[in-house]
């Protein structure tokens, strides 16, 4: 039979994955320049998750981390973790989010689905929550920013494609 929180947290693993890669072979330029009117970056979407996995299967779970990164502030809407500041490398924000992956990692092996958690910058009458419902959030907001820095990436590269083109002809046909 199929384990749930198993398959969750493969499906979580697998867009982890996904988002480091999106770093290979990158200059440190390429992966802090903002290509897109709102910003986002992909060493930025990296930081931004690993704030996600302390906070919603770490703190949650009264799980902190053992050494809280350096751009973790009480309000947790500052959106400084959006993009990296200069002081911080590359390989610092990769391994901050590796931590955070496997303090996550940690804490779902540990607990079960219906573990009680507790997200504090959650509305009132809203803040209780299950370890089940927040790796659920977590599968879907690794997935989406994994979609983000694919589509960031092929703006780096820019290598067209064949698909690029016949999708380009289909759509010329409405102009």
């Amino acid at each position: 039979m199929v384990d749930l929180k198993d398959e969750l947290l493969k499906a979580m693993q697998g867009s982890r994955a996904v988002m480091l890669a999106k770093l290979d072979r990158l200059s440190e330029y390429d992966r802090r320049r903002p290509l897109v009117p709102s910003g986002t970056n992909l060493l930025g979407l990296v930081k931004h998750l690993a704030g996600m996995e302390y906070g919603y299967l770490g703190e949650a779970f009264d799980r902190p981390p053992i050494e809280r990164p350096s751009w973790f502030r009480d309000d947790p809407f500052t959106e400084i973790d959006m993009w990296a500041t200069p002081d911080e490398s590359s390989e610092y924000v990769v391994g901050v989010y590796q931590q955070a992956c496997a303090h996550s990692d940690l804490t779902v092996a540990e607990l079960e689905l219906n573990s009680p958690g507790h997200v504090a910058h959650w509305a009132e009458g809203h803040q209780e929550t299950t370890l089940g419902v927040l790796l659920i959030r977590m599968v879907n907001e690794t997935a989406q920013h994994a979609g983000h820095a694919d589509i960031i990436r092929e703006l780096i590269d820019d290598e067209p494609s064949w698909r690029r083109t016949t999708i380009q002809q289909a759509a010329d046909h409405y102009r």
